[in-house]
């Protein structure tokens, strides 16, 4: 049975066997526990995207934002309370973070096959994998094993989280802060193939800066209004000729001078990235197998283990 269990599991969930696995991780700690795990996550993740294609990314976007915060814990999706204050109303996440409500889904799918057995953690990672390949980008095998924490950290989401103001030697430092490499960066980065802006983290680049093309920041300018206050909630894609589909025109468009995000251009602007950033646009390929290991680096950030933290029932709250 054991046997039979797992050979479900690696048929579903296992797509690549990039990385292995690590000690305290594993791409089969669910293989006896929940077999039916990812194919009932991916079903999901599927439907949502179908019925709304931004919806892909910000799934993505929820697991870089918890990783990025004390470690891969599923901190961020928990909700303030009269005696709890979480990491939604954080100035990155507040009016910014969505799908939680399709977390909410997927882990009541999962409950129902399997209760008290699989983290919320774990369920952001396996959720922002099946997002990638479903917008078009590469597959790989989740590893798993994290547990839920039972705190949050309003202060720690402020600060850890790199904003769009970031120069390049504060993205390469925050990133080596989370001992993610100058290629870790570049690659992570390229998640902005997909999803969404809003005109108050962009204004200033399209009215202010020099190093963007100008038919771009006109274009830009039709939905993002000068004035702070007006129009901060327009959005605009990050990579706006292809918003929905994960691919590397994300580095093409750096080198063109079309980066939506200061930070974002920050990446392709005379410095020591300028070459990876060359190296993505050329070859699609490269760019897919440096995502896949750079997003597995940033699955092992401070994961909660063995008897640390807990199985949130509901995501939303701690047991």
């Amino acid at each position: 049975m054991a046997s039979s269990s797992k050979a479900v599991l690696t048929l579903a969930c296992v797509v690549l066997l990039v990385g292995g696995t690590s000690a305290q991780l594993s791409i089969y700690h669910y293989a006896e526990t929940c077999p039916q795990l990812c194919p009932t996550v991916k079903s999901i993740v599927q439907a949502e995207i179908a019925k709304e294609a931004r919806m892909g990314a910000s799934l993505l976007r929820l697991f870089f934002h918890d990783c990025f915060v004390n470690g891969c814990d599923g901190s961020n999706l928990l909700d303030d309370t009269p005696t709890f204050t979480g990491e939604k109303n954080a100035a990155p996440n507040r009016n910014s973070l969505r799908g939680f409500e399709v977390v909410d889904k997927i882990k009541a799918a999962v409950e129902n096959v399997c209760p008290g057995v699989v983290s919320c953690a774990d369920l952001l990672a396996i959720i922002s994998r099946d997002a990638v390949e479903i917008l078009g980008g590469p597959g790989w095998d989740v590893k798993l094993g994290r547990r839920d924490a039972r705190t949050a950290s309003q202060a720690a989401a402020n600060n850890s989280i790199p904003p769009p103001t970031d120069s390049l030697n504060a993205l390469i430092s925050g990133f080596q802060n989370h001992g993610l490499s100058q290629k870790d960066l570049v690659a992570l980065y390229g998640a902005h193939t997909v999803g969404q802006a809003r005109c108050t983290n962009f204004r200033a680049r399209i009215y202010n800066e020099s190093n963007i093309d100008s038919s771009f920041a006109q274009a830009m300018k039709s939905n993002c209004p000068s004035v702070n206050g007006v129009g901060d909630n327009n959005l605009d894609g990050l990579d706006f000729q292809s918003a929905t589909s994960f691919d590397n025109t994300y580095y093409i468009n750096l080198m063109r001078k079309r980066g939506l995000l200061h930070s974002d251009q920050q990446l392709f602007n005379g410095g020591s990235t300028d070459s990876l950033i060359r190296t993505y646009a050329q070859s699609q390929e490269t760019f897919f197998k440096d995502f896949v290991a750079s997003m597995i680096n940033m699955g092992d950030i401070k994961p909660l283990t063995g008897s640390n933290g807990e199985i949130r029932k509901n995501c939303r709250r701690i047991n």
